[in-house]
């Protein structure tokens, strides 16, 4: 789910640093009154969608897809149940749901019974004691699922592209051959939009992903095939990845947990697109998205690259020595965020507040204003290997006669990288100066990050502006994805945590932010969090079969 921009954002961040701040002021307003006309133009053809009738997930049959990973591999270990029923159980249900999410690229189903087989036949012989093998295989026997864009062996790599022929992967990418060699199984790969360049998993390859609580909204992207399989109890834990919000955004529109690690913490070896950019491992970074905050530190501590950081996931972590801090805005031509996601950060406040008898302050972060031009500069000053190579040789209006072949549904882009390709092209004609400032300010934010938490606060701040939305309202509400990718671009760890469900059923979510390198500390406000507000709940539509 990257970074899909409009000229009018672009424009806005030129005209800021070139002329006076009254100047300035007066064009933010007006670029934020534009956006808002052009949402309110698009708004009814969007809303069609409310009226189509929506698909209803079927029952949870079987009571293991309602345990955590961490759990299921204690319960494989101790042989209380089978790898291959658990496999089975996850197979059954994905088969279940897919129809209504379209959420699956490629499987594996058969060669994932044969690899539980033989975890069964392991534990069946093996002179190792339990502990012995929770310690070597933390994940022996769960079966987990893949975002598309990271190379699993033998499975589709093609990221939405539109080809004669669909790219294989000729090896794992190293996270999975970490999650492999923890014993973890592999059901299969999920959609993302195409080249992962947006905030919808939706391409001409696959198609468009839907949301589990309501099948007519977006699950978010671009790590959306992920969201909608975590969020209908298709899948429990997963690999994902994050450059704006990636991971994070459609964690929140499917009610589940989703961590940005530390920047340069975990390999990014065998992920498409790829970059060479020196910027790319600094905003870019391989995460984890999972149903139960309990599986965050299991997960993180098999997938991190060094032994020093994965200790650190095992580290307790009291709340009473924390510092808390809230925002509620990200100012600059962001919109502001609603009641549902208001009335979120108000009873996380009032809870910590009465629970360990502290105070949530609001932070004082003076560049935050700053934040979307931060964020849209640095992202479309990068170059994304391939994508560049794609557009490099195409003029803007070679673009824009795509856009106009893609209205007639005859071009091989999607709307979304079509929309990036013209607005990087644009933003290369943005003066040198512009740029410099830009980068002085992502120091100078950063240094206020690190004054005000320091090495034991956190910042409880909204994962978006309201729950999952309709289709296409990406494109008017771009710039208010300032909320997830500012961190990206600043390396900071985040943990996007539901906070239940508003009152049409949607899952509704926090960031939880915190220095460079302790992202334990918001993984154990994870934690805290599933266990107060309830975490993860079932879509509306599905009930526990009795």
């Amino acid at each position: 789910m990257e970074f899909v921009l409009y000229p009018l954002p672009v424009l806005y961040t030129k005209y800021l640093h070139t002329n006076s701040d009254t100047f300035a002021l007066v064009l933010q307003k007006i670029l934020k009154f534009i956006l808002f006309l052009l949402e309110c133009i698009l708004m009814p053809l969007i809303m069609l969608q409310s009226f189509w009738k929506r698909k209803q997930l079927p029952p949870i049959r079987n009571h293991l897809l309602l345990l955590s990973a961490t759990e299921l591999a204690k319960r494989i270990r101790r042989k209380q149940v089978s790898s291959e029923e658990v496999v089975k159980a996850y197979i059954e249900r994905c088969k279940d749901v897919n129809p209504m999410l379209n959420a699956i690229v490629d499987t594996r189903y058969d060669s994932a019974i044969e690899e539980a087989r033989k975890v069964d036949e392991f534990l069946s012989v093996t002179t190792k004691t339990e502990a012995e093998v929770a310690h070597d295989l933390p994940l022996l026997g769960v079966p987990m699922t893949v975002k598309e864009s990271i190379a699993v062996q033998g499975m589709s790599h093609t990221v939405g592209v539109n080809k004669k022929t669909s790219d294989k992967a000729n090896e794992d990418a190293v996270v999975v051959t970490r999650v492999r060699g923890a014993g973890a199984i592999i059901l299969l790969v999920s959609n993302t939009p195409e080249m992962c360049l947006a905030w919808e998993s939706n391409n001409r390859v696959t198609g468009t992903t839907w949301n589990p609580y309501d099948t007519n909204r977006i699950a978010g992207g671009s790590s959306g095939g992920e969201g909608a399989l975590l969020g209908s109890a298709a899948s429990v834990v997963s690999l994902a990845s994050d450059i704006a919000g990636s991971a994070r955004y459609p964690a929140m529109c499917c009610g589940v947990f989703g961590h940005k690690p530390t920047a340069h913490m975990i390999s990014c070896s065998g992920h498409k697109p790829v970059s060479t950019d020196q910027n790319w491992n600094n905003y870019f970074t391989i995460g984890t998205m999972t149903r139960y905050a309990d599986d965050l530190p299991l997960m993180m501590s098999i997938i991190s690259d060094s032994e020093d950081v994965r200790q650190r996931f095992n580290q307790k972590v009291s709340l009473k020595n924390i510092k808390f801090f809230y925002l509620e805005e990200c100012c600059g031509i962001t919109t502001a965020i609603d009641s549902d996601m208001k009335t979120a950060i108000h009873k996380l406040r009032k809870y910590l507040e009465a629970t360990y008898g502290v105070k949530v302050q609001q932070a004082k972060l003076n560049d935050m204003k700053y934040a979307f031009d931060i964020a849209s500069r640095s992202l479309l000053n990068m170059n994304v290997d391939d994508v560049t190579n794609e557009f490099e040789a195409m003029t803007s209006i070679k673009i824009l006669l795509e856009a106009l072949k893609y209205a007639f549904c005859i071009s091989r882009y999607s709307l979304s990288i079509l929309s990036y390709g013209l607005v990087k092209w644009m933003f290369e004609k943005l003066p040198k100066g512009y740029r410099h400032k830009m980068t002085c300010k992502i120091v100078s934010l950063k240094k206020q990050f690190e004054d005000v938490l320091g090495d034991n606060g956190v910042l409880i701040y909204p994962s978006f502006i309201t729950a999952a939305h309709y289709r296409y309202l990406m494109y008017p509400r771009v710039a208010n994805y300032t909320y997830m990718m500012l961190y990206n671009v600043l390396g900071l760890p985040v943990t996007q945590c539901p906070m239940g469900l508003n009152s049409k059923g949607l899952p509704i979510g926090i960031q939880i932010i915190a220095n460079a390198g302790n992202d334990h500390l918001t993984i154990a406000m994870a934690k805290e969090i599933d266990r107060a507000f309830g975490g993860w709940q079932q879509p509306p539509a599905t009930e526990i079969s009795v």
